[in-house]
């Protein structure tokens, strides 16, 4: 036993002396381990600092002692470069004289003092301090040097001024002697003036268009912006100030906190640039071995954290040392269109040689500004360093606490969660980890931990933890997000950030139709409200139509004002909002009516879907007779599904089936919410219909399994957390915040443009009950079919009064047949749909019949 001790005792004493060569170790992995080591960086710092300091007191004691030395070096051997000290009279001695004259000399000159860079780069390397873009500021201080060397060399081959030669060097003499020799001293200025320009230009991105700015363009500008108001650096018209309130600030505020923001860009960690790895040195079979070391990558750059000097420390350390600052996504600010050409104003819909425009009829329609959203970045405090390794040692205590080892861990932070990534060591199973899932989140001390395992298309398991300060997404943010302004989508909708800081972008015309369910509080309203805000910053009124139905009466109202922009509703409806039970089936089944009217245009110009149709006819291809017209999109919002359900049934489910199984490819898009995800309302006819779902936070994993067919939504922490699933994948989103003052304004945005003159109005829906009955009393009012009569006279003459026997019969189609028993049941011929059996028939003889044919058809 004490053998063994002592064995165990050198092991770790071996392992813990740094530097030290291992015995059987070859010198070239020796000096490899030690380039990578975490003392390296800072002896390079130090070693470059002291050599600038040399070359810099060098390069200055050159030009005052040179004509005393100049003689004494141009000459000098190795061996007088180390004994002849006394007649040098450089501050540097004789290695400090030689080094100013090859570097002065024989090199760039004056600009050989861009070698100071080193000087940086040292005190980089000394302090741990990370950068930005090294290879830039490297290659910049290089060309600095070759165009300052070249422009004093010009001095002295043009002008023969030769007692600037050493000021010039060797090199920018030989350059400008070059092109001299070739274009002269003309082509020699203009090859100067070019470069002058062009290197600002490719090292900073200089724009001299700045430069060229008239006073007349400044008169213009300022009267453009006379009726404006300059809130934090944003323009905002003057008759939407009172629009603006609650986020203001003052000019030396602004100026405070852009300095605090410029004073931490240096301390900034970029979510998508850090990953943080637990790296075993040898993990042994038998999995012993603890996992010390944090590796912190950034660009490229490593910093090495010890597990025990962060222990030691972790009462030292401030949350606010070093924060881990999200990379907001920042897109191109949006202008909104101020003045018309006047070709535009004269172009008119119908002139053959010119494209269909939708717009013309609101041509001087233009999307609001972003301006009117409020951006609550400001506000959002960052996941610091610290919390990050304190999850990552917590979570490895766990999982070691019950003899599971790992690999690695990768963290990657988001709004509102982390996901820590882990590579089990091999020999561990995955249901190891996740049914570890409770006493991890009792270890981090947790609202509710999520346990991936395993990540799809990932070798690791992943387990995503609640951030100690939730950020807040803005709209604004999402608006303005290159990934949505850039998106191509037909009805792009932009709902949230993701896990990894990423903005979510999806196609509700894709989708086809979107499914949200969650428990009350949780989100839905607001994510409703996001989407349609999304669809409202992307689409011209005349491309999209909403159909809202709110039983709630007080969620959707905020958009009745948009009646003559952007809703659409049937001809008898006074509700640009439909609240009414009654009024909710009618406008279902007039839009069934509308699907199937748009199917029929569909088939007569030969076309799938209605992006093929509105491009024939935006291109004239399809002529405006027989019904056909532009198509807009129509999206149904359904807020409080639950409660048309329980109080209409199969009513209102039915029509929402049969939009939901068709009206994909004639652009109507159904949006349901409700806060009840049980069978009895979210039916399979339902979820075989709404293949986009998204779950916010659920009481019970039965309601997560009967929204997203999964587990996981019972886990999420609330307040706009929630999952979204699109094609089988299921993806974790923080969704954004829009507030009501926000809708307010932007509805009262849109309102005050010039609106269409009435609403867009929807078909009649056919009388209650679904079926296509018609009043044939007044045959004025109505055709009847041609085989009315032959039918009447086979039903009488058979007593046998069924569909499926005119059918048979008279080899039409089930649709006709069965409208032609209805306009026998209104005539009186055949009775009542008695289920399975055949109707019956009243009329028994051909003379009875013959009095109704006087009736209805006249005779």
């Amino acid at each position: 036993m004490p053998k063994k001790s002592k064995s165990t005792k050198q092991k770790t004493s071996e392992k813990t002396i740094k530097g030290k060569r291992r015995e059987g170790e070859s010198i070239f992995s020796f000096v490899n381990k030690c380039f990578h080591s975490e003392q390296f960086p800072r002896i390079m710092g130090v070693s470059l600092l002291l050599f600038a300091v040399f070359c810099f007191i060098s390069f200055v004691s050159f030009f005052v002692t040179w004509f005393k030395d100049y003689s004494l070096v141009e000459n000098i051997t190795p061996y007088s470069l180390l004994t002849k000290a006394d007649d040098i009279n450089n501050w540097c001695g004789n290695i400090g004289a030689f080094v100013a004259y090859v570097f002065i000399r024989y090199t760039f000159g004056f600009g050989a003092f861009g070698f100071l860079i080193l000087f940086v780069l040292g005190f980089l390397g000394l302090f741990d301090i990370p950068v930005k873009k090294l290879s830039k500021w490297i290659v910049a201080t290089l060309v600095f040097m070759l165009w300052v060397s070249c422009i004093l060399g010009f001095v002295v081959v043009a002008c023969g001024v030769e007692k600037m030669e050493d000021f010039a060097g060797i090199v920018g003499i030989g350059i400008n002697q070059l092109w001299c020799s070739y274009i002269s001293v003309v082509g020699c200025v203009l090859v100067h003036l070019a470069f002058s320009l062009t290197i600002p230009i490719l090292l900073f991105n200089v724009k001299y268009s700045k430069l060229l700015k008239t006073n007349k363009e400044n008169s213009v500008k300022a009267e453009k912006n006379k009726n404006k108001h300059f809130f934090n650096g944003d323009i905002i018209p003057a008759e939407k100030m009172n629009l603006e309130r609650g986020y203001r600030e003052t000019k030396e505020e602004k100026e405070e906190e852009n300095e605090e923001n410029t004073n931490q860009t240096l301390e900034d960690f970029n979510k998508k640039d850090w990953e943080i790895n637990i790296n075993p040195d040898n993990l042994t079979p038998e999995q012993e071995k603890e996992v010390t070391t944090f590796v912190i990558k950034r660009n490229g750059e490593t910093i090495t954290i010890d597990d025990s000097e962060q222990e030691e420390n972790k009462t030292e350390t401030k949350e606010e040392d070093i924060p881990f600052r999200v990379k907001a996504a920042t897109g191109e600010e949006q202008e909104a269109e101020e003045n018309n050409n006047s070709e535009e104003d004269t172009k008119e819909h119908y002139t053959i040689d010119q494209p269909y425009d939708p717009h013309l009829d609101l041509r001087d329609y233009a999307i609001p500004s972003t301006d009117l959203l409020i951006d609550y970045d400001k506000k959002n405090k960052v996941v610091t360093e610290t919390e990050l390794l304190n999850n990552n040692r917590r979570i490895k205590e766990t999982l070691k606490n019950y003899g599971i080892a790992i690999t690695s861990i990768e963290a990657t932070p988001g709004p509102t969660v982390t996901l820590y990534e882990i590579i089990p060591a091999p020999g561990v199973r995955i249901s190891q980890i996740k049914n570890l899932a409770d006493d991890i989140a009792l270890s981090l001390a947790a609202l509710g931990i999520r346990i991936i395992a395993p990540i799809p298309g990932k070798g690791a398991i992943g387990i995503e933890v609640p951030n100690s300060n939730p950020q807040v997404v803005s709209m604004k943010s999402m608006i303005e997000s290159k990934e949505f302004q850039n998106s191509k989508a037909e009805l792009p909708i932009v709902i949230g950030k993701t896990v990894e800081n990423e903005i979510f972008v999806t196609d509700l015309a894709k989708s086809p139709h979107l499914l949200v369910a969650g428990a009350t509080g949780q989100g839905k309203s607001v994510g409703l409200n996001v989407i349609v805000t999304s669809l409202l910053y992307k689409k011209h009124p005349s491309e999209l139509k909403f159909v809202f139905v709110d039983p709630k009466k007080v969620e959707l109202s905020l958009y009745s004002n948009l009646e003559r922009h952007y809703l659409a509703k049937i001809p008898d409806s006074d509700e640009a909002v439909i609240t009414d039970v009654d009024l909710v089936e009618k406008t279902l089944r007039s839009l069934c009516v509308l699907m199937d009217t748009r199917y029929n245009l569909l088939r007569d110009a030969q076309c799938k879907k209605i992006t093929e149709y509105n491009e024939k006819f935006l291109s004239r291809r399809i002529p405006m007779i027989n019904g056909h017209d532009y198509m807009p999109y129509i999206v149904v919002v359904i807020d409080e599904f639950a409660d048309l359900i329980m109080t209409a049934g199969k009513k209102i489910e039915e029509p929402i089936c049969r939009l939901a199984q068709l009206a994909r490819a004639v652009g109507i898009h159904l949006i349901i919410a409700t806060q009840r995800p049980s069978v009895d309302i979210i039916t399979g006819k339902i979820k075989a219909n709404f293949p986009a779902r998204a779950a916010f936070k659920t009481s019970s994993m039965v309601d997560s399994k009967t929204i997203l067919d999964s587990p996981g939504a019972e886990q999420l922490i609330g307040r706009g957390d929630m999952l979204f699933s699109t094609g089988g994948k299921l993806t974790r989103l923080q969704c954004a915040l829009i507030d009501t003052p926000e809708i307010e304004s932007l509805v009262q945005a849109i309102c005050e443009q010039q609106g269409y003159p009435s609403c867009f109005e929807l078909p009649m829906p056919p009388k209650e009950g679904g079926s296509d009955k018609e009043d044939i009393g007044d045959v004025s009012k109505v055709e009847i079919d041609p085989l009315f009569e032959d039918a009447a006279i086979c039903v009488v003459d058979t007593q046998h009064g069924s569909t499926s026997t005119i059918q048979r019969k008279f080899a039409i189609g089930y649709n006709r047949a069965g409208k032609i028993v209805d306009q026998l049941e209104v005539a009186g011929i055949v009775g009542p749909f008695r289920g399975s059996k055949p109707r019956e028939v009243l009329v028994k003889s051909r003379e009875q019949l013959e009095d109704i044919f006087s009736k209805v058809l006249g005779k």
